[in-house]
């Protein structure tokens, strides 16, 4: 029975895994770098350890030191959270190698879902739908003869692959050997293994992913699909659920994919199974993620759970059957803060959160894992939170995330939140035509802060100061026109 937990990552997912772990009444334990020392997640804890340098290859990649820290702490499990060591296979196998229960799937079914040529040949196997596509490329002559015989358009992606390196679009041959040889060199940096592969690229796809629970008694719930066309850079910025863009008929046949696909890796714990969706409303596997998904809160809003909690029983043993008789209700979207300066070609911004205002209300939740006077670290992903809305109809829920982010202050650094608010009110958006090449088309017009806004961020600058100064920064109270601080 999981008593003690070691949350193996950091920020805003730490804080999201922290909270379940408190309404369980199970204890925790984080893990800290140099930069993350005063943390959100660090200061919520019931133990904070220090891991290493700010570099995540000598902190949160660091696998022995992850597991040395949760033995000697006293945790028998490890959640991974997502990114970092959550869908490494050898993470894993170590981890329960050391007696300790991996919060996660096995590492045999995240080795086949990982590998991208394996997990399409699974895909195949199982009467999913794949798109042509070709076996691992080993030199350029296999990457002519195989896009001669796919026809281009091609996309190169990285076997062991995510979040856009290694991919390049490839219209031509003349295109082929250029883009072929940056895509290997991405690969190897990005993944350390240069193995990339072909497949017929679809010019304006939506990418529609389907939530999967399964436990060790064989039982496999899907919780319905997200659609996560809203991406920048092969990222995806805005999910919600259910999906504009497809009718039941295809909802019924995406999930019945999902779980065949599921069931052929024997798969455990909680997974999402990704698919591209063309004009027609044909869908082709495109990956499996084994692990929790940044995007979960919809899924969760929608079917009135608990993804973390579920992940946690089921490494306790549970039965999760019971999940198949849960109907999903009303209409959740979620929109990514980033850390980034959308004018300036997106850099991402760093440094001191000088003042927050944080929205609420009713049928609004904010996963953060920033306060005021927070530092953003340079070292990680520019992520900060996750806004999630909710509503009887797509248009509520619309309203609800839009009239959130116009209150949703951040002084100090540079973020999305106006772009975001700029795409939710696109008419692409309102009528659900969007694809996944919206923001390469997307114009937006930037809204310069208002005089009021500056000169209260002027004032905000001025009175930290002026207490910093003095020694008191414990309470601070000010007004500048008529905004009380």
């Amino acid at each position: 029975m999981i008593n003690k937990v070691l949350i193996a990552n950091r920020g805003e997912i730490a804080v999201r895994i922290l909270r379940t772990l408190r309404k369980m009444n199970i204890s925790s334990v984080v893990i800290y770098s140099d930069a993350d020392k005063n943390s959100l997640h660090v200061l919520l804890s019931d133990s904070a350890y220090y891991i290493g340098p700010s570099e995540s290859s000598k902190s949160y990649l660091n696998m022995e030191k992850i597991i040395d820290i949760a033995l000697k702490s006293g945790a028998n499990a490890v959640h991974p959270g997502y990114g970092f060591l959550s869908e490494n296979p050898e993470f894993a196998k170590k981890v329960n190698q050391a007696g300790l229960i991996f919060i996660g799937p096995t590492a045999e079914s995240m080795q086949l879902a990982g590998d991208k040529i394996t997990s399409k040949e699974i895909a195949k196997n199982s009467n999913v739908p794949i798109l042509p596509s070709s076996p691992k490329i080993n030199s350029y002559e296999d990457a002519k003869r195989y896009a001669r015989e796919i026809g281009y358009p091609i996309i190169i992606k990285a076997s062991k692959g995510g979040g856009g390196k290694g991919m390049r679009i490839v219209f031509n041959e003349d295109e082929l050997l250029e883009k072929y040889e940056i895509a290997v060199k991405e690969a190897e940096s990005s993944f350390g293994d240069g193995t990339v592969y072909f497949e017929k690229y679809i010019s304006k796809p939506k990418h529609i992913e389907v939530q999967i629970v399964a436990d060790k008694f064989g039982n496999i719930v899907a919780l319905g699909e997200r659609e996560c066309s809203i991406q920048r850079r092969h990222q995806k910025i805005i999910e919600e659920s259910p999906s504009p863009s497809i009718d039941d008929k295809t909802r019924e046949k995406i999930i019945e994919s999902a779980i065949n696909f599921a069931k052929a890796i024997n798969y455990l714990n909680v997974g999402t199974i990704e698919f591209i969706l063309d004009e027609n409303r044909n869908f082709y596997f495109l990956e499996m993620n084994t692990r929790l998904q940044v995007e979960h809160p919809v899924t969760e809003w929608r079917y009135n759970i608990d993804l973390v909690e579920i992940q946690i029983r089921i490494a306790n043993g549970e039965n999760i059957s019971y999940l198949s008789k849960l109907k999903p209700n009303g209409h959740c979207i979620e929109a990514r803060i980033y850390a980034e300066d959308p004018v300036n070609n997106f850099a991402p911004s760093f440094g001191k959160i000088e003042f927050l205002i944080e929205p609420s209300g009713p049928y609004i939740r904010l996963d953060s894992g920033i306060y005021s006077g927070y530092e953003v670290p340079m070292y990680y992903d520019p992520m900060i939170s996750k806004l999630i809305s909710y509503g009887t109809t797509r248009e509520e829920a619309i309203n609800r995330i839009i009239n959130a982010l116009n209150e949703y202050k951040i002084f100090g650094i540079k973020t999305n939140i106006d772009y975001l608010i700029e795409i939710l009110k696109s008419e692409e958006f309102k009528n659900g035509t969007y694809t996944t090449k919206f923001t390469d088309e997307f114009n937006y017009n930037q809204k310069l802060p208002s005089k009021e806004i500056l000169n209260v961020i002027s004032s905000i600058k001025k009175t930290t100061k002026n207490l910093q100064t003095k020694n008191k920064i414990s309470y601070w109270k000010f007004k500048a026109n008529n905004w009380e601080v």
